[in-house]
């Protein structure tokens, strides 16, 4: 299957290192141009331009925080001013800030909801306004694609991180109800929704032959996913291989959404 994405210009949020950078790598490898979002890992950030450079692709980095709505549109008008159009957004910039429900805090709540919801909101918005400016153009039969970056526990309910699964089950509806929206506008909005994915941000999951053996019950198919599997997955529903897709959320995630624990009658 040949993905046709190149020439195409995507921002990705977030993609400084482990989902994000995997996205923006493999849309790269894809022939597409890409800005490299981040919020504070301006080396990291650059490390992945040079990856992307050094295969033969484009990529600029540029700094945003996603929760800031000045900055989100300092972001796009980047982008705009490096490559002239835009075709695809990877809403994807998330945060952890875990804690029990009783003794979370306002700020750890806020945060958490202020990057991973609000950050994709302002970050689709921006994105929907130039699609719509833009129409449909040779490079795609889509105005414009978006990906929401979201999660299992957009299902899945998740103690200890009430904030983070809310935020995530926020996507989902968000995301579906753009998508009703913006169909008319032949802007086309999905989901991907990771399991245990090798990252940075699980490492205590996966550091130890006995932490990976307890996560890897959570997974029928038996290993634990790697940033790679989230990318081709992303490249996809970046092309017009996907074009009849919107409104979707797709698992990858080993299984994890088939409530293992039944798998012996319970």
């Amino acid at each position: 299957m040949k993905l046709k994405l190149k020439n195409q210009v995507a921002v990705v949020t977030g993609s400084s290192t482990g989902i994000g950078a995997a996205c923006a790598i493999g849309l790269a490898q894809e022939g597409v141009k890409v800005v490299i979002n981040y919020h504070s890992s301006k080396e990291e950030a650059e490390d992945v331009v040079k990856k992307i450079k050094g295969a033969g692709g484009s990529a600029i980095a540029v700094k945003a925080d996603v929760s800031d709505e000045k900055d989100i549109k300092k972001l796009f008008k980047a982008c705009l001013k490096e490559y002239g159009h835009l075709d695809i957004l990877v809403a994807n910039a998330g945060i952890q800030s875990d804690s029990s429900f009783t003794t979370m805090t306002l700020k750890e709540w806020n945060k958490v909801i202020g990057i991973n919801l609000t950050g994709q909101f302002l970050a689709c918005r921006e994105a929907a306004k130039i699609f719509r400016k833009q129409g449909v153009h040779d490079r795609s039969r889509a105005a414009g694609k978006i990906i929401c970056m979201s999660s299992v526990h957009d299902e899945i309910p998740w103690a200890g991180h009430v904030n983070y699964a809310t935020a995530k089950g926020g996507i989902k509806m968000m995301m579906e109800s753009m998508a009703q929206e913006l169909a008319p506008d032949k802007i086309r909005v999905n989901a991907i929704s990771p399991g245990a994915i090798k990252t940075d941000i699980n490492e205590d999951a996966w550091d130890t032959p006995e932490a990976l053996e307890k996560l890897l019950t959570l997974v029928p198919y038996g290993r634990i996913g790697q940033g790679e599997d989230i990318a081709n997955v992303c490249a996809f529903l970046c092309s017009d291989a996907a074009d009849y897709v919107t409104g979707a959320t797709l698992y990858v995630d080993g299984g994890m959404m088939l409530y293992p624990g039944f798998s012996d009658n319970g």
